[in-house]
């Protein structure tokens, strides 16, 4: 199925039936309901507006705990960036074995691609990833200008290590030798120029998300606050910016 990418801003890959579909209805996610990442998103932003101007850019990992704005943050920069040229392609973790076919086809076109993959991780075993490696920065032939990958992973590595591999490592003189099954870990997560860590926020950081989503409250909003509370507390305390929208989305339909 050929795309008119002029008219598609993005658009998702189909394994089973193996062709990209595009996606008519985007998450409007927009870069001012971004609240306490902002250097997270000052990094990416200056990446991306590189990326679009043809300057040096760096394939990007977003990495860190659940609900902080790692997946928003990648779709608001399509939302901001789409006049511009920029594209979506999602892919997901399983269906990374035809990433080089995919970017094969992209590799002329005269836009720029960001090729998005959400919670990537892998688990001992795994082919796929030597197939997101290759494209990374693992192949014979030069990696596409026009083609970045920005993956978001609760794992900083990407990959689990465990404490067998941990004690393959050495000293030797001063420096630190890591085991090759280490290694063979870093590989992937190191072909990432750049890496952005998310963390859990506080609760007064918690309360100026849910703020952000009830700017046009008129009701009490002290009220609103122990209500948003006691939604995070009741979910074990998860404070972060996926419950604060989840919060807003079951108190604006009970009231």
């Amino acid at each position: 199925m050929s795309i008119d990418w002029q008219s598609t801003q993005a658009a998702v890959w189909r394994a089973r039936k193996g062709y990209l579909r595009p996606i008519s209805h985007i998450d409007r996610i927009r870069f001012d309901q971004l609240v306490g990442i902002d250097e997270q998103k000052s990094a990416l932003v200056n990446n991306t507006e590189r990326f679009l101007a043809g300057l040096g850019a760096n394939n990007a990992l977003l990495w860190g705990s659940r609900g902080t704005g790692k997946s928003s943050l990648i779709k608001a920069l399509l939302n901001h960036y789409k006049d511009q040229g920029l594209r979506l392609i999602q892919v997901d973790r399983n269906d990374l074995i035809e990433l080089p076919e995919i970017v094969d086809d992209l590799r002329e076109l005269p836009l720029h691609f960001i090729v998005f993959c959400d919670d990537l991780t892998f688990e001992s075993g795994e082919a796929s990833y030597r197939a997101l490696k290759s494209v990374l920065d693992g192949s014979i032939e030069a990696p596409p200008e026009n083609v970045l990958i920005y993956a978001t992973s609760n794992r900083r590595h990407l990959l689990p290590e465990t404490m067998m591999e941990n004690q393959e490592a050495r000293l030797v003189g001063d420096d630190l030798h890591l085991g090759d099954s280490i290694e063979e870990k870093l590989a992937l997560s190191d072909r990432f120029g750049l890496w952005l860590s998310f963390y859990p926020v506080n609760w007064q950081a918690y309360l100026e998300i849910v703020d952000s989503y009830f700017r046009d409250y008129t009701g009490d909003r002290k009220a609103l606050h122990e209500a948003a509370k006691h939604f995070a507390m009741a979910r074990g305390g998860t404070k972060s910016g996926r419950a604060a929208l989840q919060f807003f989305r079951t108190f604006s339909d009970s009231n």
